[in-house]
């Protein structure tokens, strides 16, 4: 065979194993490009309410009652409206910020040590503790318990009291944010915490250099599920708070919306704008850990 006939045999299997691969490569791209378009409707679903509180919270009156998405002249005196209509506002925003981060610190503190305990050190009893958390996740328990939890606090002498709201919402979350810490650690190579006892490190001393460094994005996770629940709990702090100053925002939101003859859409809009801000903000700082630790072991659970 001449040089020239190997040479055309050569292109037309070059061709032919091209003509075979085109299908291919078309089928990954529609299936990419539905993918995508899937995810923006999604997104687009999620979204569009949030942009439209935003502009109706800049809007003029009677841009408001046009329907308008879009504002024809932008109004920021809603924001200053609700200050001066609320006066215990910026009261309330400390309490929600103060009881949240307390919430959330305490809860990893705890579930920290309680995943590392049930995974690396096994004392008696961990099948039955890790039975009861799961079993405890399918109760209602903030309207089953709601009675008892009144009863506890005003024994403890914590009732219209904004720190005691910390207790009931640390116990609420206490038992999936174990769970999620649990799955984190078993992902930790027993035989990397084997190592550091070997080398003479204690347990609070492997907890904290070895472990703790490997389950980072667990606790992210944490930090977002326990700030979404502390942050928008109602039902709890409007029932062990009678004092508006001690309250949080999301009862100044539901007080705001059961005197709408006093408020405009503008107005309510940027009281959502207020109350929602802090969460989205702490949301897009943290998504991208969020979901890498979901995807290393949450779904373990």
């Amino acid at each position: 065979m001449s040089l020239e006939a190997i040479h055309r045999s050569r292109v037309a299997a070059k061709r032919a194993i091209g003509g075979q691969a085109r299908p291919g490569w078309s089928r990954r791209k529609r299936a990419a490009v539905a993918r995508h378009l899937v995810i923006n409707l999604f997104l687009l679903i999620i979204l569009l309410p949030l942009v439209w509180v935003l502009f109706m919270s800049v809007k003029t009156l009677p841009d408001a009652m046009r329907g308008d998405l879009f504002p024809r002249q932008l109004d920021f005196t809603h924001y200053s409206y609700v200050f001066e209509r609320i006066t215990t506002l910026p009261i309330n925003l400390f309490n929600s910020v103060y009881v949240t981060f307390s919430t959330v610190l305490i809860t990893m503190c705890c579930s920290v040590m309680a995943g590392y305990a049930l995974v690396h050190l096994r004392p008696r009893g961990t099948g039955l503790v890790i039975t009861i958390l799961l079993v405890s996740l399918y109760f209602p328990v903030r309207v089953v318990s709601l009675i008892s939890i009144y009863e506890t606090q005003r024994w403890l002498g914590l009732i219209n009291s904004t720190a005691g709201l910390i207790l009931p919402y640390v116990t609420l979350q206490l038992a999936i944010s174990v769970l999620i810490m649990r799955s984190m650690f078993q992902l930790v190579p027993r035989e990397v915490i084997d190592a550091a006892r070997v080398d003479g490190a204690g347990p609070w001393r492997t907890l904290w250099m070895v472990g703790l460094p490997m389950v980072r994005n667990g606790l992210v996770v944490i930090f977002i599920v326990n700030f979404v629940a502390a942050w928008g709990e109602y039902l709890l702090c409007v029932t062990l708070i009678d004092d508006e100053a001690r309250r949080t925002m999301p009862v100044v939101l539901a007080v705001a919306q059961g005197g709408q003859g006093h408020w405009s859409w503008p107005n309510l809009a940027a009281v959502y704008i207020i109350v929602t801000t802090p969460g989205i903000v702490a949301f897009a700082f943290a998504q991208k850990l969020f979901f890498k630790g979901l995807a290393e072991g949450v779904t373990k659970l």
